[in-house]
This record gives C-alpha cells, sequence and structure tokens, in this order.
C-alpha cells in the first residue's frame, strides 16, 4: 500500500499544493501519519455512538419522546449531509491537511458541548454541530487517503473503517461503565471530545502534507480516461449516490435505535444492550477484508450482495426475537456488512466513477448522500415503530429497504470506473 510520494510546499490552493513538491516523504512518517488519521477516525465514531445506548439515561433526564429520542440519535448526520458538498469542493481547492484539522476541533467541541444543553433545541444544535465537522472529516480523510493509495483504494478505505468500527465497538462499553462509576451520562462526552482534540494537535506537527496532499493524476499519470464521463455527477455516481441514501437511512435507522429496541422491547439491560452495539462494531471491523475484496472483484456485486444479507440479518433481528447469544451474532453480522463491506465499498466506488482529479467532489457527493437522509432515519424509525410497532418498522425500514439500494446498484457500469482494466 506504499509508493513514493512527495511532501508539498505550495501555496494554499490544492492545485498548486497537490503539483507541487520537494523531499520524498519516509515510510515511517507514511506509517505514522496513516495511524494518526485512522485513531482520528476512530474518535470520530466513538463521539457518534457513544449517544445511543445512553439515551434511555438521556430520554430520561430531558423528557424527551422516543421520536425526539429517535431524531436526535441520528440528526448529527443531518451535519454531515450539509458538509458533504462544501467540504469536497475545498478538498479540490485547498490543502486537505487544514480542512482535516479544523474539522476534528469542530466535531470535538461539538461533542464536548452535548452535556452542556438545556433541552431538545439547544441539544439539537449541538449535535449538528459535531456532525458538520464530522462530514468535513470524512470527506477530507477519504479524499487525502484516496488519492495517496489510489490503486488499494478499498483496502485502505477498509482499514480506516476498522478504526471506525474499533470505535464502535469500545464508545458504548466506556460510555456505559463511565456512567455506572459517575452517576452521569456527561463524561463520556468529555472524555472523546479532549481525546479528538489530543488528536488534531499531535497530528498539526505528524500528519505530513506529503500524505494527506498527493495528486491522484501522478499515480494513475500513465493512464487515459476518455472513455468515462467529463462530469462528476454522471450515471454511475448518481446511481452510487441513490444507494448511498437508502443504505444510510436503513444502516443509521437501526443504529440509532438498536439499543433501544434491545432495552424496551426484549427488556435487555444497558450493560447487555451495550455489548451488542460493541457486537456491531467488532463485525465492523471486517472492512479490510470488505475493502480488500472490492478492489479485487466487482465491487458491484459485492456490494449487491452485501446489501441482501443486511435484509435477511434484518429479517432476523426483527422477526425471530431469538436469544442474546444468537442476538450478538447477528449484530456482528450487521456490523460485517453494514459497516465493512458497504460503507467502504460505497465510497471507494464512488470515488471509482470520477476522473482522478474529481475525487475531492466525489467524497463530498457520498458524504452528502450517505448521510444526508439518514440525519432522519431515527425519526421515521421512531414513527414507524409508534404506528406499526418493532418487527413491522423493522421490517419497512431495515429489511425491505435495503433491497431498493440493490435496484439501484444494477444501474452501475463498473465498466466506466477509473480502474476498470482497458
Amino acid at each position: 500500500m506504499t509508493h513514493a510520494a512527495q511532501v508539498d510546499t505550495g501555496a494554499v490552493p490544492a492545485s498548486d499544493t497537490q503539483e507541487s513538491s520537494s523531499a520524498p516523504i519516509s515510510r515511517l512518517m507514511i506509517g505514522v501519519g496513516f495511524l494518526l488519521v485512522v485513531l482520528s477516525y476512530m474518535v470520530n465514531a466513538m463521539d457518534r455512538q457513544v449517544f445511543p445506548p445512553l439515551l434511555p439515561n438521556i430520554r430520561a433526564e430531558y423528557g424527551f419522546s422516543l421520536e425526539q429520542g429517535g431524531l436526535l440519535a441520528t440528526n448529527f448526520t443531518l451535519g454531515m449531509a450539509l458538509a458533504g458538498l462544501p467540504a469536497g469542493y475545498l478538498l479540490d481547492r485547498f490543502r486537505r491537511k487544514t480542512v482535516l484539522l479544523v474539522s476534528i476541533v469542530i466535531y470535538s467541541l461539538g461533542t464536548m458541548a452535548t452535556p452542556l444543553a438545556t433541552g431538545f433545541a439547544d441539544m439539537t444544535l449541538y449535535r449538528v454541530v459535531s456532525g458538520f465537522g464530522e462530514g468535513m472529516q470524512s470527506a477530507a480523510i477519504f479524499a487525502a487517503i484516496g488519492a495517496f493509495f489510489a490503486h488499494r483504494r478499498g483496502l485502505a478505505f477498509g482499514v480506516i473503517g476498522m478504526g471506525y468500527s474499533i470505535g464502535v465497538f469500545i464508545a458504548p462499553l466506556i460510555g456505559v461503565r463511565l456512567m455506572s462509576m459517575h452517576g452521569t451520562w456527561h463524561s463520556p462526552f468529555y472524555l472523546f471530545g479532549a481525546a479528538g482534540l489530543l488528536i488534531a494537535a499531535v497530528s498539526l506537527f505528524l500528519v505530513k502534507a506529503g500524505l494527506t496532499e498527493h495528486s491522484a493524476e501522478k499515480v494513475v499519470s500513465t493512464r487515459t480516461y476518455e472513455y468515462m464521463p467529463a462530469s462528476a455527477y454522471n450515471r454511475n455516481s448518481i446511481a452510487l449516490a441513490v444507494h448511498s441514501v437508502v443504505s444510510g437511512v436503513a444502516i443509521y435507522g437501526f443504529l440509532g435505535l438498536y439499543p433501544t429496541y434491545l432495552i424496551t422491547s426484549l427488556n435487555y439491560t444497558a450493560e447487555q444492550a451495550a455489548l451488542a452495539m460493541s457486537f456491531l462494531g467488532f463485525g465492523g471491523m471486517l472492512g479490510v477484508l470488505g475493502g480488500w475484496l472490492g478492489d479485487r472483484v466487482n465491487q458491484r456485486n459485492l456490494l449487491i450482495l452485501s446489501m441482501v444479507a443486511v435484509s435477511a440479518i434484518s429479517l432476523c433481528i426483527y422477526e425471530t426475537h431469538p436469544g442474546i447469544g444468537l442476538q450478538y451474532t447477528l449484530a456482528f453480522l450487521m456490523g460485517a456488512f453494514g459497516l465493512g463491506f458497504i460503507y467502504p465499498n460505497t465510497n471507494s466506488a464512488m470515488q471509482r466513477s470520477v476522473r482522478p482529479g474529481q475525487i475531492g467532489r466525489a467524497s463530498g457527493l457520498f458524504v452528502t448522500s450517505y448521510y444526508g437522509t439518514a440525519a432522519f432515519s431515527g425519526l421515521l424509525f421512531a414513527a414507524l415503530v409508534d404506528a406499526f410497532g418493532w418487527s413491522r418498522a423493522g421490517l419497512l425500514q431495515v429489511t425491505l429497504l435495503p433491497l431498493v439500494g440493490a435496484l439501484a446498484l444494477a444501474f452501475v457500469r463498473p465498466s466506466r470506473f477509473n480502474n476498470a482494466v482497458r
């Protein structure tokens, strides 16, 4: 996954910074920088996923309804969606490292502000602000790493996804443990926010521009892309965006209210529900395998199979009411396919659907499409639960909806990807 890279010494616009270089970046600094990027994304996941297992306690303290709680569990993705396209524009014109560092500070401060909320309105604002920073960071990370590891993009995204999944795995366990120790749900938000600020400070010095400002055109300069559409918004990218919208609504609706379902419907304890969420993250660690496969097989077909798998797993979770051991197994499988296979391969396929110089816009499109409607997925799921009950709601949003995403993928043509063999 490593190759020669150059340190950027140019002015602020990305078109200049990515093309001018001076000294090579060592493999050691590539490794250190990549590790910090992965760690920053792990903290991003911890900030996101500490909220759902603490939601019953947050609802009890503030008197929020299930619909309000469902919206708060997922509305940070509205901030991510709002950040996506502007971030894609900025990433094609300014230093990716600058966007990355600023984004970490934004979502860390938003996370630390959450316990300071006095009601639904300002907590919503803090969650959206946190999501805005997370969206900027996601676009910056995947644009930078997608350019640097252009030939192993799926594998690189899988490693980053594994870092995210580790965050999903440990955040519920740490969050519930800290809440039990301190008698309040506030402390995990302060801890994770401070961790993000610390990583941003370290990254300022140890993440080198040679990693973040690399030009994708240089990596693939021997190829021609006349066979690809000139626009970043073409048949493949739009079909992938539709699939991304659908998968975001299904997966984030599930993630946002899964602990609440286990506690209120199946009578799990908060600790058992947190462990189930951790198994989701554990399954997501298979992102390395998912990304590796995405570099070697037909990525469209892999995504279709993964969406069908999510649908089947959801059917088992909401219709069969399995015992606790099987519930943990199903949570692991949902994490494996939903986080480990669908997320990195949708992201990398989106970048492969555009010419190399447009990956910033592709990264922004992915963030906006995946997280835009996901912001309201928790609210939608809660409304369906109130209207039809948990089983029917799960059938509609997490079982049938992924099949719509699989149908959208049928319009994708991998032969028009920028890594297609011609």
